[in-house]
């Protein structure tokens, strides 16, 4: 932290600190619900700070958005108060950058939104960011089954390290069919991770009587999912959602950073990749390759 303007009580110059992309206002009814990661007054003031500016500019003077009140690869960024939660000293930048963001959405879906138990299944589609942190969510909760899928090898193999205990390439198998398989008649949990409508149908179908399916990935605007109503009703299944992991920010952060800190998760094998901003270009080509982990831009 550099600096913090009047009134400013929840950190000060020289902190460390994590950002939350979801710097919740306090008092809509969402924050007064207990979710302040669904923030109402958040989400109408997309691209922009609560006072409704940008402190972003282009060279010509025009503003730029605001990604979730933070910054876009910006080495100073003017952010709310709310969004800056206390970080350890023992986790490197990196770490701290990766649990503000893709720790807390995985993990979170694991334990804060599903609460998965000790003994439960659970298939996890996508092996990217997102979905690796979810494995290791998963494996913290205690499930015994956890099935990683994924259409690269290379994906499926990292995810090994994450907590997945089988591997489904679902461009070479029948990943539904598979799980069922290695789950003894379908998952307790299901996550989709990578979003489309295809994935969210397929994370449903591979739920046993009474599993859950969660929506961790976002889907482009105007996807659907081709799901029966009956399928839902017959086998009691649940489809839902999570934002976030949908977690509290300034509680549940710090406990995830203990985590790591404890050695429960592994936080800096996400990171394979580091780049200077000079090469922000090829950070964002490698993407379309078989990289595993996360590539982070260092300044």
């Amino acid at each position: 932290m550099q600096a913090v303007g009047e009134g400013v009580t929840m950190t000060k110059p020289g902190d460390r600190v994590i950002l939350s992309f979801v710097p919740n206002c306090g008092h809509c009814h969402s924050c007064e619900s207990g979710r302040p990661h669904l923030c109402d007054e958040h989400a109408r003031t997309t691209g922009k700070l609560y006072d409704n500016t940008s402190r972003l500019h282009t060279e010509a003077g025009q503003d730029c958005a605001h990604m979730g009140k933070v910054a876009c690869f910006a080495e100073y960024a003017v952010v709310p108060e709310m969004g800056c939660v206390p970080a350890p000293a023992s986790l490197d930048f990196p770490q701290l950058a990766l649990i503000g963001c893709s720790v807390t959405t995985g993990v979170g879906a694991a334990v804060f939104n599903a609460r998965v138990q000790p003994g439960d299944s659970v298939a996890v589609i996508g092996c990217g960011g997102v979905g690796l942190n979810v494995l290791q969510g998963a494996r913290l909760a205690g499930a015994t089954t956890i099935v990683a899928v994924d259409v690269k090898d290379t994906a499926l193999a990292f995810a090994k390290k994450f907590g997945a205990t089988d591997t489904v390439n679902a461009r070479t198998e029948n990943a539904v069919a598979r799980v069922q398989a290695l789950t003894g008649g379908g998952a307790h949990f299901a996550f989709e991770a990578y979003g489309s409508g295809a994935t969210t149908r397929m994370a449903v179908d591979m739920l046993r009587k009474r599993g859950t399916a969660v929506i961790v990935g976002i889907a482009p605007a105007g996807d659907t999912a081709a799901i029966e109503p009956v399928v839902l009703t017959r086998g009691e299944k649940t489809l839902t959602g999570t934002y976030y992991g949908s977690a509290h920010p300034r509680q549940d952060m710090p406990r995830i950073a203990d985590w790591v800190e404890r050695g429960r998760l592994d936080v800096a094998s996400l990171v394979t990749r580091r780049y200077a901003l000079a090469d922000i270009n090829r950070a964002y080509e490698d993407i379309d390759t078989d990289a595993v982990g996360r590539g982070v831009i260092v300044f």
